[in-house]
Protein backbone atom coordinates (compact mmCIF):
# COMPACT_ATOMS: atom_id res chain seq x y z
CA UNK A 1 0.00 0.00 0.00
CA UNK A 2 1.30 3.42 -0.96
CA UNK A 3 0.41 6.83 0.40
CA UNK A 4 -0.65 9.04 -2.50
CA UNK A 5 -1.96 12.59 -2.85
CA UNK A 6 -4.14 13.49 -5.84
CA UNK A 7 -5.10 17.06 -6.68
CA UNK A 8 -8.29 17.81 -8.57
CA UNK A 9 -9.72 14.71 -6.92
CA UNK A 10 -13.33 15.90 -6.76
CA UNK A 11 -14.11 15.38 -10.45
CA UNK A 12 -12.89 14.27 -13.86
CA UNK A 13 -9.51 12.62 -14.24
CA UNK A 14 -8.55 13.34 -10.64
CA UNK A 15 -11.64 11.63 -9.26
CA UNK A 16 -11.20 8.61 -11.52
CA UNK A 17 -7.54 8.35 -10.53
CA UNK A 18 -8.22 8.60 -6.81
CA UNK A 19 -10.94 5.96 -7.09
CA UNK A 20 -8.75 3.54 -9.07
CA UNK A 21 -5.81 3.90 -6.71
CA UNK A 22 -8.03 3.38 -3.66
CA UNK A 23 -9.56 0.25 -5.17
CA UNK A 24 -6.02 -0.99 -5.75
CA UNK A 25 -5.36 -0.83 -2.02
CA UNK A 26 -3.58 2.51 -1.67
CA UNK A 27 -4.20 5.24 0.87
CA UNK A 28 -5.24 8.29 -1.16
CA UNK A 29 -5.65 11.86 0.03
CA UNK A 30 -7.60 14.10 -2.31
CA UNK A 31 -7.13 17.84 -2.77
CA UNK A 32 -9.69 20.14 -4.36
CA UNK A 33 -11.82 23.21 -3.79
CA UNK A 34 -14.58 21.06 -2.31
CA UNK A 35 -15.61 17.47 -1.69
CA UNK A 36 -12.21 16.02 -0.78
CA UNK A 37 -10.10 15.33 2.29
CA UNK A 38 -8.09 18.52 1.83
CA UNK A 39 -9.82 21.72 0.77
CA UNK A 40 -7.40 24.16 -0.80
CA UNK A 41 -7.12 26.74 -3.56
CA UNK A 42 -4.09 25.87 -5.70
CA UNK A 43 -4.35 29.14 -7.62
CA UNK A 44 -2.56 30.92 -4.77
CA UNK A 45 0.89 30.39 -3.20
CA UNK A 46 -0.68 30.18 0.24
CA UNK A 47 -3.17 27.57 -0.92
CA UNK A 48 -0.41 25.39 -2.39
CA UNK A 49 1.63 25.50 0.79
CA UNK A 50 -1.46 24.75 2.88
CA UNK A 51 -2.38 21.80 0.66
CA UNK A 52 1.13 20.35 0.71
CA UNK A 53 1.43 20.68 4.48
CA UNK A 54 -1.98 19.06 4.95
CA UNK A 55 -1.05 16.18 2.62
CA UNK A 56 2.17 15.55 4.51
CA UNK A 57 0.29 15.63 7.80
CA UNK A 58 -2.46 13.32 6.52
CA UNK A 59 0.09 10.69 5.47
CA UNK A 60 2.13 10.94 8.65
CA UNK A 61 5.07 12.39 6.76
CA UNK A 62 5.33 9.27 4.60
CA UNK A 63 4.37 10.06 1.01
CA UNK A 64 5.04 7.77 -1.94
CA UNK A 65 3.42 9.57 -4.87
CA UNK A 66 1.95 12.92 -5.88
CA UNK A 67 -0.42 13.20 -8.81
CA UNK A 68 -1.43 16.66 -10.00
CA UNK A 69 -4.73 16.55 -11.91
CA UNK A 70 -6.12 19.93 -10.83
CA UNK A 71 -6.51 22.26 -13.78
CA UNK A 72 -8.66 24.93 -15.36
CA UNK A 73 -9.89 24.76 -18.96
CA UNK A 74 -9.93 27.52 -21.58
CA UNK A 75 -13.65 27.41 -22.39
CA UNK A 76 -14.95 28.56 -19.01
CA UNK A 77 -15.23 32.02 -17.48
CA UNK A 78 -11.71 31.98 -16.02
CA UNK A 79 -9.09 34.48 -17.14
CA UNK A 80 -5.83 33.54 -18.83
CA UNK A 81 -3.99 34.54 -15.68
CA UNK A 82 -6.06 32.13 -13.60
CA UNK A 83 -5.18 29.31 -16.00
CA UNK A 84 -1.49 30.13 -15.63
CA UNK A 85 -1.71 30.17 -11.84
CA UNK A 86 -3.57 26.87 -11.56
CA UNK A 87 -2.23 24.85 -14.49
CA UNK A 88 1.44 25.73 -14.14
CA UNK A 89 2.32 27.29 -10.80
CA UNK A 90 -0.34 25.30 -8.96
CA UNK A 91 1.44 22.13 -10.05
CA UNK A 92 5.08 23.19 -9.91
CA UNK A 93 4.91 24.87 -6.51
CA UNK A 94 2.85 22.05 -5.00
CA UNK A 95 5.30 19.40 -6.21
CA UNK A 96 8.30 21.38 -5.01
CA UNK A 97 6.71 21.65 -1.57
CA UNK A 98 6.29 17.87 -1.48
CA UNK A 99 9.65 16.97 -2.98
CA UNK A 100 11.63 16.67 0.29
CA UNK A 101 8.98 14.33 1.71
CA UNK A 102 8.82 12.25 -1.47
CA UNK A 103 12.61 11.93 -1.37
CA UNK A 104 12.39 10.07 1.93
CA UNK A 105 10.38 7.26 0.35
CA UNK A 106 12.13 4.11 -0.85
CA UNK A 107 10.61 4.67 -4.31
CA UNK A 108 8.64 7.79 -5.13
CA UNK A 109 6.62 8.95 -8.11
CA UNK A 110 5.17 12.22 -9.32
CA UNK A 111 2.84 12.75 -12.28
CA UNK A 112 1.66 16.03 -13.79
CA UNK A 113 -1.15 16.46 -16.30
CA UNK A 114 -0.09 18.33 -19.42
CA UNK A 115 -2.18 18.30 -22.64
CA UNK A 116 -1.94 17.23 -26.26
CA UNK A 117 -2.93 20.80 -27.13
CA UNK A 118 0.74 21.57 -26.53
CA UNK A 119 1.58 20.04 -29.90
CA UNK A 120 -1.70 20.32 -31.81
CA UNK A 121 -3.08 23.81 -31.09
CA UNK A 122 -1.64 26.52 -33.36
CA UNK A 123 -0.48 29.91 -32.20
CA UNK A 124 0.80 29.03 -28.72
CA UNK A 125 2.44 32.19 -27.33
CA UNK A 126 6.06 31.22 -26.67
CA UNK A 127 6.49 34.39 -24.62
CA UNK A 128 3.98 33.07 -22.10
CA UNK A 129 5.66 29.66 -21.97
CA UNK A 130 8.95 31.40 -21.22
CA UNK A 131 7.33 33.67 -18.64
CA UNK A 132 5.96 30.65 -16.77
CA UNK A 133 9.31 28.88 -16.73
CA UNK A 134 11.28 31.98 -15.78
CA UNK A 135 8.75 33.51 -13.36
CA UNK A 136 7.74 35.33 -11.31
CA UNK A 137 4.12 34.20 -11.21
CA UNK A 138 2.77 37.74 -11.21
CA UNK A 139 4.47 38.49 -14.52
CA UNK A 140 3.32 35.25 -16.14
CA UNK A 141 -0.24 35.65 -14.89
CA UNK A 142 -0.41 39.22 -16.20
CA UNK A 143 0.73 38.02 -19.61
CA UNK A 144 -1.85 35.22 -19.40
CA UNK A 145 -4.55 37.81 -18.86
CA UNK A 146 -3.24 39.74 -21.84
CA UNK A 147 -3.30 36.84 -24.31
CA UNK A 148 -6.57 35.38 -23.00
CA UNK A 149 -7.60 31.91 -21.83
CA UNK A 150 -7.61 30.03 -25.15
CA UNK A 151 -3.91 30.65 -25.92
CA UNK A 152 -3.01 30.58 -22.20
CA UNK A 153 -4.23 27.02 -21.79
CA UNK A 154 -1.78 25.25 -24.13
CA UNK A 155 0.98 27.68 -23.10
CA UNK A 156 0.58 26.78 -19.43
CA UNK A 157 0.50 23.08 -20.26
CA UNK A 158 3.53 23.33 -22.57
CA UNK A 159 5.47 25.14 -19.86
CA UNK A 160 4.52 22.37 -17.45
CA UNK A 161 5.71 19.65 -19.85
CA UNK A 162 9.02 21.45 -20.33
CA UNK A 163 9.40 21.88 -16.57
CA UNK A 164 8.83 18.15 -16.07
CA UNK A 165 11.44 17.23 -18.67
CA UNK A 166 13.97 19.70 -17.27
CA UNK A 167 13.49 18.81 -13.62
CA UNK A 168 12.97 15.05 -13.90
CA UNK A 169 16.63 14.38 -14.73
CA UNK A 170 18.12 16.60 -12.00
CA UNK A 171 19.68 15.55 -8.70
CA UNK A 172 16.67 16.94 -6.84
CA UNK A 173 14.28 14.55 -8.57
CA UNK A 174 15.63 11.34 -10.10
CA UNK A 175 18.84 11.84 -8.12
CA UNK A 176 16.70 11.67 -4.99
CA UNK A 177 14.83 8.60 -6.23
CA UNK A 178 11.71 10.41 -7.45
CA UNK A 179 10.49 9.56 -10.95
CA UNK A 180 8.73 12.59 -12.44
CA UNK A 181 6.64 12.17 -15.60
CA UNK A 182 3.68 13.78 -17.33
CA UNK A 183 0.56 12.67 -19.17
CA UNK A 184 -0.75 14.65 -22.15
CA UNK A 185 -4.44 13.79 -22.60
CA UNK A 186 -6.46 14.85 -25.61
CA UNK A 187 -10.15 15.65 -25.34
CA UNK A 188 -11.48 13.73 -22.34
CA UNK A 189 -15.14 13.71 -21.34
CA UNK A 190 -14.87 15.68 -18.09
CA UNK A 191 -16.42 18.88 -16.68
CA UNK A 192 -13.57 20.78 -18.37
CA UNK A 193 -14.93 19.80 -21.81
CA UNK A 194 -18.63 19.32 -21.16
CA UNK A 195 -19.41 21.05 -17.86
CA UNK A 196 -22.18 23.58 -17.23
CA UNK A 197 -19.83 26.59 -17.03
CA UNK A 198 -18.49 26.20 -20.58
CA UNK A 199 -19.18 28.81 -23.20
CA UNK A 200 -21.60 26.90 -25.46
CA UNK A 201 -20.37 28.52 -28.67
CA UNK A 202 -16.70 27.91 -27.93
CA UNK A 203 -17.44 24.37 -26.76
CA UNK A 204 -18.77 23.54 -30.23
CA UNK A 205 -15.20 23.83 -31.54
CA UNK A 206 -14.27 20.67 -29.63
CA UNK A 207 -16.51 18.64 -31.93
CA UNK A 208 -14.26 19.55 -34.86
CA UNK A 209 -11.02 18.60 -33.12
CA UNK A 210 -9.69 15.57 -35.02
CA UNK A 211 -9.49 12.34 -33.03
CA UNK A 212 -8.62 9.33 -35.21
CA UNK A 213 -9.95 6.99 -32.54
CA UNK A 214 -13.38 8.48 -33.22
CA UNK A 215 -14.40 9.43 -29.70
CA UNK A 216 -13.40 11.40 -26.64
CA UNK A 217 -11.30 9.79 -23.97
CA UNK A 218 -12.75 8.61 -20.68
CA UNK A 219 -11.36 9.70 -17.30
CA UNK A 220 -10.77 6.11 -16.27
CA UNK A 221 -8.52 5.57 -19.30
CA UNK A 222 -6.21 8.38 -18.19
CA UNK A 223 -6.42 7.10 -14.61
CA UNK A 224 -5.13 3.70 -15.77
CA UNK A 225 -2.13 5.37 -17.42
CA UNK A 226 -1.42 7.37 -14.27
CA UNK A 227 -1.58 4.20 -12.19
CA UNK A 228 0.98 2.63 -14.52
CA UNK A 229 3.29 5.64 -14.15
CA UNK A 230 3.16 5.30 -10.36
CA UNK A 231 4.14 1.64 -10.44
CA UNK A 232 7.37 -0.31 -10.77
CA UNK A 233 6.16 -1.44 -14.21
CA UNK A 234 7.13 2.04 -15.45
CA UNK A 235 10.51 2.03 -13.71
CA UNK A 236 12.41 3.14 -16.83
CA UNK A 237 10.26 6.22 -17.45
CA UNK A 238 11.84 9.48 -16.28
CA UNK A 239 10.93 12.86 -17.75
CA UNK A 240 8.51 11.28 -20.21
CA UNK A 241 5.46 13.09 -21.56
CA UNK A 242 3.03 10.35 -22.55
CA UNK A 243 0.37 11.34 -25.08
CA UNK A 244 -3.04 9.73 -24.60
CA UNK A 245 -5.24 11.52 -27.12
CA UNK A 246 -6.74 8.95 -29.47
CA UNK A 247 -4.17 9.73 -32.16
CA UNK A 248 -4.58 13.50 -32.49
CA UNK A 249 -0.90 14.30 -31.95
CA UNK A 250 0.18 11.56 -34.37
CA UNK A 251 -2.25 12.85 -37.00
CA UNK A 252 -1.34 16.52 -36.80
CA UNK A 253 2.37 16.33 -36.03
CA UNK A 254 4.04 13.87 -38.35
CA UNK A 255 6.53 15.85 -40.42
CA UNK A 256 8.39 17.40 -37.48
CA UNK A 257 8.78 14.25 -35.38
CA UNK A 258 11.25 13.52 -34.02
CA UNK A 259 13.08 16.79 -33.80
CA UNK A 260 16.84 16.36 -33.67
CA UNK A 261 18.48 17.81 -30.56
CA UNK A 262 21.36 20.09 -31.47
CA UNK A 263 22.80 21.01 -28.08
CA UNK A 264 24.90 24.06 -27.37
CA UNK A 265 27.82 23.93 -24.94
CA UNK A 266 25.52 25.50 -22.34
CA UNK A 267 22.96 22.73 -22.87
CA UNK A 268 25.60 20.06 -22.36
CA UNK A 269 26.89 21.74 -19.23
CA UNK A 270 23.39 22.02 -17.76
CA UNK A 271 22.39 18.45 -18.58
CA UNK A 272 25.55 16.66 -17.56
CA UNK A 273 26.77 18.66 -14.59
CA UNK A 274 23.43 19.58 -12.99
Amino acid sequence: MANIVVTGAASGIGAATADLLRRSGNYVVGVDLTGTEIIADLSTPEGRKQAAAAAIDATGGSLDAAICCAGVGPLSSHTGGKLVSVNYFGVVDFLEELRPTLARAERAYAVAISSSSTSTQPGIPESLVTACLDGPEETAAALGDEVGPIPAYPASKLALARWVRRQAVTPGWIGAGIRLNAVAPGIVDTPMTSGPDLDPELAKALDFYPVPLGRRGRPEEIAALIQFLTSDAASLLCGSVVFADGGTDALLRQADWPKVWEPTHEDLARHFTG
